[in-house]
């Protein structure tokens, strides 16, 4: 027994400390459990990482992935199938919780015939107290439970699981730790998402993104070149920077630098041909990062930049900290800054209190931006934000016809918008086989619209000139030119 607990004491004493060695030495660690655990089942045991939400999450998988390969899982795409099944989940809207509590159900019958299976918890949704204290109680089956601001520590609190083989839950409540150089598993060869940033401090009254995200907290610059850097030598063309709001990056940094000033050194990077960038808040967008946009060769001509209301009274509800004229002003500099660009947003449809008033405002805003595409919702209440317990939350079926006439202007606008660029020629970077058509290629647009032209799987990656031969009202068909 004393000997046992020498052997422990040596371990533990030879654990780096600092970051990411610490991580590597668990990684490490959780490879050698994991082939014990291979043996006693007499195979290879497999992965699938389920990923709920936004493009930070995507993200986040990404890096998942990337430990558990280096761990010597191999993945599965049939989570039924998988030995160990890992949610990365979303909380923004209330039924996205409901649906993770009933998969897990299904996951629990499944763990009960399997016994080599594990099952790990993580993302936004594990950041609210009373969901982890349900799946301590009723969940009792789950292997593992951490936050988003540790997933750093993903292989250190598997390899713990492993060891102890009791339910690990590590959840801190903020962060302002950013450890850098973690594998990470691509989803694509040629284009990559790359954190710039993390956390929201503008607490939205409808949005609990700052409460499980935590507060603003930037990637130093050069960590972002040096990522981005890699990947182009890895065959990446496109990179998406990511951010809950990019235009307030390196505000929290020591040596503060803008948004504009980053995207201008991002620029100089060799092999680089394309920079996408979102979410920007309206309120933070300056005349700086508008000049840059509009004297770039490599950021792509869109420009997400969510308005949600176009009423300055449920603007203000929203804490949204800006005016309907404001962001008219900001549509209107943009176009004539970059007169091609292609301009998406947000809307939120029956906040509480909104009138018929109100949202002829917003019907205004969208006739006067000419917006390429929008995404509208319904307005759903969100346990936990001050817009939970607000008055005057507005009748079901008055927001379904407001919400039914918001999407009839959205979508002629965007029939019309997409007209317009019928007969061009554009590049397109070629993303995939279509989904429809096994003859068709499809390619994403620097606009950021799709074009679906004939071509073959070895093309994927590349960039074509298509031209668009015929409008589909969100799409193009096309073909290639010089070919």
């Amino acid at each position: 027994m004393e000997n046992n607990r020498q052997n422990t004491a040596d371990r533990e004493m030879e654990i780096p400390v600092s970051e990411p060695e610490r991580q590597y030495y668990f990684i490490e660690r959780a490879r050698k459990n994991l082939k014990k655990m291979e043996e006693a089942a007499g195979r290879q045991l497999s992965f699938c990482v389920t990923t709920f939400g936004c493009q930070m999450n995507a993200r986040d998988s990404e890096k998942l992935v990337g430990i558990l390969e280096q761990i010597g899982y191999i993945e599965e795409l049939e989570e039924e199938k998988a030995d160990f099944v890992i949610y990365n989940t979303c909380t923004v809207r209330e039924n996205a919780n409901q649906r993770v509590y009933g998969r897990l159900g299904q996951l629990g019958r499944i763990k009960k015939k399997n016994p080599h299976m594990m099952i790990a918890l993580c993302g936004c949704m594990m950041q609210e107290p009373e969901v982890v204290e349900k799946l301590k109680k009723s969940y009792r089956f789950i292997d593992l439970i951490f936050g988003t601001h540790n997933i750093y520590k993903f292989a250190e609190l598997l390899a713990t699981r492993m060891e102890s083989g009791r339910m690990v839950i590590d959840i801190w409540k903020d962060t302002d730790r950013i450890v850098e150089d973690l594998p990470s598993e691509r989803k694509y060869s040629f284009k990559s998402g790359v954190n710039i940033m993390f956390g929201c401090n503008n607490f939205c009254s409808y949005c609990i993104v700052p409460y499980v995200r935590g507060r603003e907290r930037s990637r130093d610059p050069r960590a972002i070149i040096r990522e981005i850097e890699r990947l182009v030598a890895d065959g990446v063309s496109e990179v998406m920077l990511l951010g809950q709001n990019v235009n307030s990056y390196g505000k929290t940094l020591e040596n503060p630098i803008t948004f504009a000033r980053l995207l201008k050194e991002i620029e100089k990077i060799g092999g680089l041909k394309r920079i996408r960038f979102m979410t920007s808040h309206p309120k933070d967008l300056s005349d700086e990062l508008i000049e840059v946009m509009g004297q770039s060769e490599k950021i792509c001509k869109h420009l997400h930049l969510p308005v949600q209301s176009g009423s300055t009274r449920i603007l203000e509800k929203m804490n949204r900290r800006y005016t309907k004229e404001h962001y008219l002003e900001l549509a209107e500099k943009i176009r004539r800054a970059v007169p091609d660009i292609s301009l998406t947003t947000d809307i939120i449809v029956g906040f509480p209190g909104e009138t018929e008033e109100d949202f002829l405002e917003t019907l205004d805003v969208v006739r006067k931006v000419q917006y390429d595409s929008a995404f509208t919702f319904i307005y759903s209440k969100r346990t936990g934000t001050p817009a939970a317990v607000m008055e005057d939350q507005v009748p079901e079926d008055v927001v379904k016809d407001r919400f039914d006439r918001l999407l009839k202007e959205v979508q002629e606008i965007s029939a019309q918008r997409c007209a317009i660029h019928e007969g061009t020629v554009q590049t397109a970077l070629v993303e995939a086989v279509n989904d429809h058509d096994k003859t068709l290629m499809t390619g994403r647009l620097s606009n950021n619209l799709l074009v679906h032209f004939p071509g073959d799987e070895s093309m994927i990656g590349n960039y074509v000139d298509v031209s668009l031969d015929e409008c589909r009202g969100f799409y193009y068909i096309g073909k290639i030119i010089g070919k």
